[in-house]
């Protein structure tokens, strides 16, 4: 193919006519013929005539070139122009295609398909068998087919969320005889690679196709020194890079969102960087997966198991054990040296640690609890809690559990003790028996070295063998465990110290705490944690890092899915997150110890980017101006001769109409926004008269506002709890509220309301998507909802209730963000009286509002954290504050409050508590200025 720059011809040969332009300059210039000039008397008699129709002598010069123009264009059409033409080298024999496809392809996954399938057109056209291999398959005979079977099935290729793995394995499915190979290559080298690509070679000519863009992965999430310990690496090592990395997981309405964000920084030459992420512990357990922003890859993809949510554990002794001397033979000794390393460990008594509501609760050798403690942890089990015992000699003396099966146990237990040497005695302290297959221990090994010298006994009853999960060799159980709703007890029938085994003293100890979920390792699992149990997957990844249901997939056995995290995910083991019995662990594209590597070719082999110039045939433009010419050319002849005089006001009409109809440049990007906006000249409709008085009432004064429910009776008792709230504010304050109003989600405006009171019901129907859009637009300009689901009374006592489910299902449509219980130093506990709690008709709820930063920090001399001067969006809590509130026409409580003066203290609070409400949305977090912190101070009485 001829080349002029990037413009190739496919006819070269015509663009000789070219050379002929200048003759026919020359014939052009000779017609028509110049006028011979004569002399004629007679021609006096036609002075002062006009003639109509004139001729030039000779054609004008621009005619002339115009019209060379033309066919200049005619003839550099024909000759077949092509922009960035690409240069093909007709080849013999099959071509063989390989892409690797795996995650680090997914990045430019679309640039390889589109080189993949110009490479199987050109070798279509010239008749050429064609074959597609992807690495990441499992090895397969090479078949060769036409180019055509491969045209639609190459566009269906997807990268996989692996790496390929068994090159060598591809290498000898290779068929003998000769072919032609075109490698897109991630880049990236892996054990085989070499041996592929001799075998290769072997079979005719390799092309190796390579992307610049540099590979990014991330590597699985750890924790230490406090902090989340988050490790990167890249490929190339060049420039300095920062990337963001961005922690992900539900928020406390179960929306997937944002939860932190921090910067991991490369330096010059670097190929890993590393940062540390310092979290609250409810902010990280909460965390499900961290990605770098802005990269769709897998290998971008951290997904988090049990091994970075550190659970909290409540430990209580049954005896005293802050003797210095007896430390050892504290009950809760060897349980705090095996969890203070991977659990938040809390201390105190039951009635305590259950307000935190732990992850577990430690009783080491605590006989009998009261009824109310009793009924507290029942309340608490039934949410999914762990209750783990240790037996002692105080258990073992008390009579708990004999008769009949003490619902904290998990069987019922004989009177007295064994032990060497006593009356139920066996001769010499046991061993354990190895564990049974269907116990959470399974595949843990069993030590000669631990042994039990004495241990409570279980009675024989009928449910005893199902519920033992660890025996000693003699039989008799040495730990029991049972279901209470959606918790478990489990008892281990020794102490917690080595008063009655060598267990605590162990480290098959913290494995069979680990496997009881007591605890997480702070680090991926080992292959002895895994073995003997079934993990199945739950969640998978995409080669884009995308999370999907794993479906009906079958579990793997743990040694295969270990032999997966220390080498590498595959077909028969995707990445995601896999659940045992206990515990979840994921599986991520790149490991711990991943380290990338670039591939090196050997000398003399061909290597192109993936960047390819379109080819563009410019034959239709060649023409297309070749014909416009002569057009002009047309109307320049009629011109000159004078036969378009009586057309130039119809060519100026023609014109202007034409110019009218053509699109201005940047049209037709504004074109759909322009449809539905009005014209600037059309008049404008009128307001309709309620919306006019409603943005008049809402905008001339202070407006309380609630959202109408279509529950009568609800709305009314809403609107008497803001009338009253609004007489306590023109009582108390310089705040002036006009009589509340009750708005439409649907039809009203929002924008006019700074305070919105939602009393949730559970008959009421989900907004639709304009009004989440208006909500949604509403708390991000500033303005507070206060959701009252109205059930306190009820969810305290630990039950899910239709109102509470009801909002739920309304939050999940909402931007709302991270949210806390209201802590003791947020500025509604002192932005007009200072509150400890916030009751309304009902108290005792907890109340939720936006979390503070994670950096938010207390500043010395202040006696709270030195927070922003945002409002929180929402308010959330169930306390019945339009009960507590509302009052009838003549300022009477129209519903009671507790019973007698404690009930109207109760009242007053509530109303204390919706002054500070108003306050807050009206003038932000201005008390936490520092201004304000000796009035503070002084009332606060430090």
């Amino acid at each position: 193919m001829f080349m002029i720059g990037p413009v190739g011809f496919v006819t070269p040969v015509l663009l000789w006519a070219l050379v002929a332009l200048p003759l026919l300059w020359l014939v052009l210039r000779a017609v028509p013929p110049a006028p011979i000039r004569r002399r004629f008397p007679g021609v006096a008699l036609l002075l002062g005539l006009q003639d109509e129709d004139n001729e030039t002598d000779r054609t004008p010069w621009w005619l002339l070139l115009l019209r060379m123009l033309a066919i200049a264009a005619a003839i550099i059409a024909f000759a077949g122009p092509i922009l960035n033409p690409r240069e093909r080298v007709a080849g013999t024999g099959p071509l063989l295609v390989v892409l690797d496809g795996g995650w680090a392809d997914a990045r430019d996954w679309g640039r390889r398909i589109e080189r993949a399938g110009a490479l199987v057109e050109e070798a279509g056209r010239d008749g050429r068998t064609v074959a597609v291999m992807r690495l990441t398959d499992a090895p397969e005979t090479v078949a060769f087919q036409a180019a055509d079977a491969w045209a639609g099935r190459l566009a269906a290729l997807t990268p996989q969320a692996w790496l390929p793995g068994d090159l060598e394995g591809w290498a000898e499915v290779l068929p003998e005889e000769g072919f032609e190979t075109f490698w897109l290559s991630d880049g990236l080298d892996r054990p085989g690679r070499a041996a592929l690509f001799d075998a290769l070679a072997a079979r005719g000519p390799v092309t190796v196709f390579q992307s610049p863009r540099p590979v990014l992965a991330l590597h699985p999430a750890g924790f230490a020194d406090g902090a989340v310990q988050i490790a990167a690496s890249r490929l190339p090592a060049a420039d300095p890079l920062a990337v963001e990395v961005v922690a992900r997981g539900p928020d406390p309405a179960g929306v997937d969102r944002e939860l932190a964000r921090v910067t991991l920084e490369f330096g010059l030459g670097a190929v890993r960087g590393e940062v540390a992420l310092s979290l609250p512990p409810e902010l990280r357990n909460r965390i499900t997966r961290f990605e770098i922003a802005g990269q769709r890859s897998a290998g971008a993809v951290s997904l988090t198991d049990d091994s970075l949510k550190r659970r909290q554990v409540a430990l209580i002794g049954g005896r005293a054990d802050n003797a210095e001397g007896l430390q050892l033979l504290s009950p809760t000794h060897y349980l705090r040296q095996a969890l203070e390393p991977v659990a938040d460990l809390i201390e105190g008594s039951l009635t305590d640690v259950l307000l935190a509501n732990p992850d577990v609760i430690v009783l080491a050798d605590v006989p009998a609890l009261t009824q109310e403690e009793q009924d507290a942890v029942l309340g608490w089990l039934d949410g999914g809690g762990l209750l783990l015992r240790f037996a002692g000699p105080l258990l073992a003396a008390s009579d708990v559990s004999r008769l009949s099966e003490d619902p904290l146990m998990p069987v019922r237990l004989r009177e007295g003790g064994r032990m060497v040497g006593g009356a139920m005695s066996w001769g010499e302290p046991k061993t354990l028996a190895p564990f049974a297959e269907g116990s959470p221990f399974f595949g843990l090994p069993v030590s000669d070295e631990v042994q039990v010298t004495a241990q409570v006994l279980a009675q024989p009853d009928p449910e005893l063998a199902a519920r033992t999960i660890a025996s000693l060799e003699d039989g008799t159980p040495l730990v029991t465990r049972k279901e209470v709703g959606q918790g478990q007890v489990v008892l281990f029938h020794v102490t917690a110290n080595a008063e009655w085994s060598t267990l605590p003293l162990s480290g098959l100890f913290v494995q069979m705490l680990e496997r009881m979920a007591v605890s997480t390792r702070p680090a991926a699992p080992g292959a002895a944690d895994l073995a003997g149990q079934v993990w199945v997957p739950e969640v998978l990844l995409d080669a884009y890092g995308a999370s999907g249901d794993a479906g009906e997939m079958s579990g793997v056995e743990g040694a295969a899915l270990a032999e997966a995290i220390a080498t590498g995910p595959g077909p028969a083991l995707p990445p995601g997150l896999y659940a045992g019995a206990e515990r979840r662990v994921a599986l991520n594209a790149v490991g711990a110890g991943t380290e990338l590597v670039a591939a090196t070719w050997p000398a003399g082999t061909p290597i192109e980017g993936l960047d390819m110039a379109q080819e563009q045939v410019l034959k239709g433009w060649f023409l297309s101006a070749a014909l416009a010419a002569l057009m002009i050319d047309i109307l320049a002849a009629l011109w000159i001769s004078g036969r378009l005089s009586g057309l130039r006001r119809g060519m100026a009409v023609i014109a202007l109409a034409l110019l009218a109809l053509a699109p201005a440049p940047g049209v037709q990007a504004q074109e759909a926004p322009a449809q539905d906006a009005p014209a600037q000249d059309a008049p404008l409709e009128p307001l309709d008269p309620e919306e006019e008085a409603l943005a008049l009432e809402a905008t001339t004064a202070v407006v309380l506002a609630h959202v109408l429910t279509g529950d009568a009776q609800l709305d009314q008792v809403a609107e008497a709890g803001l009338r009253g709230l609004g007489e306590r504010l023109w009582e108390r304050t310089s705040i002036e509220p006009e009589a509340p109003v009750g708005v439409d989600i649907e039809r009203d405006e929002l924008a006019f309301f700074p305070f919105l009171y939602w009393p949730v019901s559970a008959s009421q129907p989900l907004p639709s998507a304009n009004a989440y859009r208006k909500l949604n637009d509403y708390l991000r300009t500033g303005g507070m909802i206060l959701f009252d689901t109205r059930d306190s009374d009820v969810a305290r006592a630990g039950g899910s209730t239709p109102e509470g489910q009801h909002l739920q299902r309304i939050a999940a449509g909402l931007n709302i963000p991270p949210l806390e219980q209201v802590p003791a130093d947020h500025v509604l506990t002192r932005t007009f009286y200072l509150l400890q709690d916030f009751p309304g008709r009902f108290g005792g709820a907890a109340v939720w509002v936006e979390a503070a930063p994670p950096d938010a920090e207390q500043v010395e001399g202040m006696p709270f954290r030195n927070l922003n001067d945002g409002v929180t969006p929402v308010v959330i809590g169930g306390n019945d504050w339009a009960a507590a509130w509302a009052v009838d026409e003549m300022g009477v409580p129209m519903f009671p409050v507790g019973r007698g003066f404690a009930g109207e203290r109760q009242r007053e609070m509530a109303n204390r508590f919706g002054v500070n409400l108003i306050m807050h949305v009206l003038t932000g977090n201005y008390k936490s200025d520092q201004v304000h912190v000796p009035a503070l101070l002084e009332r606060l009485g430090q």
